[in-house]
């Protein structure tokens, strides 16, 4: 890089050339493989429903092309709870929208957190835990986030279930029932 005396430095190349679509014509490279807006309204519940639940995809392969992340919406029935479990490699999100979600984890499941609405959950890799809607009367309403399109659930039927799930499963886009 030189300084040319005009006091602007030059990088051997000029930023003004185009792309081969004519100086008049707007570079559309990114017109349909940008940024994506999908509508809360217009999220895809064609994935695989499980009575207790309701589950849809907003971003994922088929719909917008993501190839490392998967996020969706998840209604999750009063009371229910996972096995226990972990997702490999995965990392999880879940961000509560409404409701009050009930954490459990670690080798024994001797932790224990709670999350409400505005509330943002973070699952490692590898981490052995069971979600819990802690309500018995109010849905759980959450946007769930995971590091991959493809959905890893190891069950750990050795560990006991701190909550055993005996009336309803949470099951949604990871989580399916067993």
């Amino acid at each position: 890089m030189h300084d040319s005396g005009d006091g602007h430095s030059h990088h051997g190349h000029d930023h003004s050339h185009d792309h081969g679509h004519g100086h008049d014509a707007p570079d559309e490279r990114w017109k349909h493989d940008g940024v994506r807006v999908i509508p809360g309204d217009r999220l895809d519940p064609n994935t695989a429903q499980t009575p207790g639940m309701f589950r849809q995809a907003a971003i994922n392969a088929a719909r917008v092309g993501a190839q490392k992340i998967w996020a969706g919406t998840v209604a999750i029935a009063p009371d229910a709870k996972t096995g226990v479990h972990h997702h490999g490699a995965l990392e999880s999100v879940i961000y509560v929208v409404s409701g009050r979600a009930r954490m459990r984890w670690g080798e024994r499941l001797e932790y224990v957190a709670e999350a409400g609405p505005g509330d943002f959950i973070f699952v490692p890799p590898y981490v052995p835990h069971q979600e819990i809607n802690a309500s018995t009367d109010e849905p759980l309403h959450c946007v769930l986030v995971r590091s991959d399109n493809e959905a890893v659930v190891v069950n750990l039927p050795d560990v006991a279930a701190a909550e055993a799930p005996e009336t309803v499963y949470w099951v949604d886009p990871i989580h399916k029932h067993p």
